[in-house]
């Protein structure tokens, strides 16, 4: 059908048009759509991205590359140490190596992905990362010098578990939200790797090379369960050492006091100790792929409703046998457990990995009066929201 519109993947905009409406508004071929969409004063700063939305064909458009990149400036107000380093947005899309496509080895190789995959999935893969269009390129960065590094995975299915070799990531954001955002006294993190799902994102200050070492940005094997694609091992990038020299922000500095949110750990607590108010359930069979039973279909009514002003408990169990990842429109959410066992370290996303035959357990976020109206909830693997693993939601 060829038909195509826009999604303002984590804003926390209207869902209404002109803004982030991607159930009315929809362009056929020789139609143009006029957004406008405003953005909060208090949106978190970081890193957004846009990616077309018209239901039945986004697997396609998303692999063909139609997304970018969108960042709210600020977040070194609540990370000083980024003022003065350099910065690259790194979108991460798909290059196809198909079964009939002669090059396909080649690609694979050029990446170090086995054909063999990895995990329970079966098969070959049929893709590789790219990084803003180029397959494995080479980044330069000084040596033993710092850089500022966001990245989106713009994948319609691929999951990026991002780590650079014999270094750690010290990140800085997630979805988004800066970890301080809700927790003043949370700074950065320092991880070996962080798994970034697809329609994920991750904001890390990455350290250079030295002494010529050969370091690697990699992403590592992700195991997306029996039923699942192969996601195999792979370098994204190379990182190249260049003479140490003085690099500044390319964000405009400001000078404005980060404004912080946090939540009271009461309000939390309470939402987290009682039962969910509403349940989420992935499953799928040889016809489709469904939300609480139910396949998508561009008319049907809301399949849930949420009251405004509101923090909501819900519950995302997956009963199927391999991973899907959960996002919902408008909004981000606190992880908080999984199969009923506290996270660790509860995280603030907008889009999170639900393994094959887990659950787990999410803080909404409904309190604020700009999302009302009809919105969207379902699976990010592209695919599976095509053939519909998809619902609505009425804020109101």
């Amino acid at each position: 059908m060829n038909m195509s519109n826009l999604h303002f993947h984590g804003l926390h905009v209207s869902p209404d048009s002109p803004q982030d409406d991607v159930i009315s508004m929809m362009a056929n071929p020789g139609t143009t759509l006029h957004y406008a969409v405003t953005v909060p004063l208090d949106q978190p700063p970081g890193l957004y991205w846009y990616h077309t939305h018209p239901h039945g064909e986004s697997y396609q458009q998303s692999l063909d590359g139609m997304s970018g990149a969108i960042v709210v400036d600020g977040i070194q107000r609540y990370a000083p140490e980024v003022r003065h380093l350099r910065q690259r947005i790194l979108i991460l899309r798909d290059r196809v190596a198909g079964e009939h496509d002669p090059n396909a080895p080649a690609i694979r190789k050029a990446v170090g992905a086995s054909s063999a995959g990895c995990g329970a999935a079966s098969g070959v893969p049929q893709r590789v990362f790219t990084v803003n269009g180029s397959l494995r390129p080479r980044i330069p960065i000084a040596s033993g010098g710092r850089q500022f590094w966001r990245i989106v995975n713009a994948s319609p299915d691929l999951y990026a578990d991002l780590e650079v070799d014999g270094e750690r990531l010290e990140i800085i954001a997630r979805d988004g939200m800066p970890l301080t955002f809700h927790d003043p006294h949370r700074q950065t993190e320092l991880v070996d790797h962080v798994l970034v799902p697809p329609a994920g994102r991750v904001e890390a200050i990455v350290a250079g090379p030295v002494g010529g070492a050969k370091v690697s940005l990699r992403s590592r094997c992700f195991d997306t369960g029996p039923d699942g694609d192969p996601n195999p091992a792979m370098v994204i990038a190379d990182l190249v050492s260049l003479p140490s020299r003085p690099t500044v922000s390319s964000e405009r500095v400001g000078r404005l006091a980060p404004v912080y949110k946090p939540i009271p750990h009461a309000t939390l607590s309470d939402v987290e100790s009682r039962a969910p108010d509403y349940t989420v359930k992935f499953t799928e069979d040889k016809h489709g792929f469904y939300i609480n039973g139910k396949k998508y279909g561009p008319e049907d009514p809301p399949m849930t409703t949420a009251t405004v002003g509101s923090f909501f408990h819900w519950r995302v169990v997956n009963d199927t046998r391999e991973v899907h990842p959960f996002h919902i429109h408008q909004v981000h959410f606190l992880v908080y457990a999984q199969n009923g066992k506290p996270e660790a370290q509860p995280e603030w996303l907008d889009t999170v990995n639900v393994p094959g035959g887990n659950s787990i357990d999410l803080v909404m976020d409904f309190t604020d009066p700009i999302i009302r109206g009809v919105s969207l909830f379902h699976c990010h693997l592209l695919s599976h929201e095509d053939k519909g693993m998809m619902a609505k939601i009425l804020f109101k």
